[in-house]
């Protein structure tokens, strides 16, 4: 039992050591550096996207605003009138515009705070795609240098033993 479960293990290490090979880590990298740039890419549209809400509400805030001043106008010179009956309806319209801005108020800090969240999630992932993306560069530069035997020996050949080599090669010939 022991010699089957030794033989498995076997067999599925070497199976494994063939994956690795048949997956080129290189195309994986590249594979994983487009899709964190696709989620940052999504992540930049839902931060536009917020602070677009931001302003839009930001813009509905200062007119509810406005519209409040207004209604403290008119219920001044109403109050100043005696006239309770519009007064009233002021009051009313007032009121509502309070709650109104006080929802806007509300949305506008919901929003910043997950714009602010989202702001530091781009950050981080800027990061990550930075070091992902120099790490690409490290590995394609790396199997660039390299041959299949490990080194490339063409960049490690000075002009001057070229030279040297090639007057050898005229003077064995021109011996022979």
């Amino acid at each position: 039992m022991a010699l089957v479960t030794r033989l498995s293990r076997l067999f599925q290490a070497d199976f494994h050591a063939v994956l690795d090979r048949i997956e080129e880590p290189d195309l994986q990298l590249r594979q994983a550096v487009r899709e964190m740039q696709f989620s940052l890419d999504q992540d930049q549209q839902r931060l536009k996207l917020l602070q677009h809400e931001a302003t839009q509400l930001d813009k509905a805030a200062n007119a509810v605003t406005a519209n409040l001043a207004d209604y403290d106008e008119e219920l001044d010179i109403c109050l100043a009138a005696k006239k309770d009956d519009l007064a009233r309806d002021l009051i009313r319209r007032k009121l509502g515009s309070e709650k109104q801005l006080q929802a806007l108020q509300q949305q506008f800090a919901s929003i910043e705070s997950q714009r602010q969240q989202l702001e530091r999630q781009i950050d981080e992932q800027t990061q990550q795609l930075t070091s992902m993306k120099q790490k690409l560069e490290l590995l394609v530069s790396d199997d660039e240098r390299f041959t299949s035997d490990g080194f490339n020996h063409a960049d490690a050949i000075r002009s001057e033993e070229i030279e040297i080599a090639l007057l050898r090669e005229k003077e064995r010939r021109a011996k022979a």
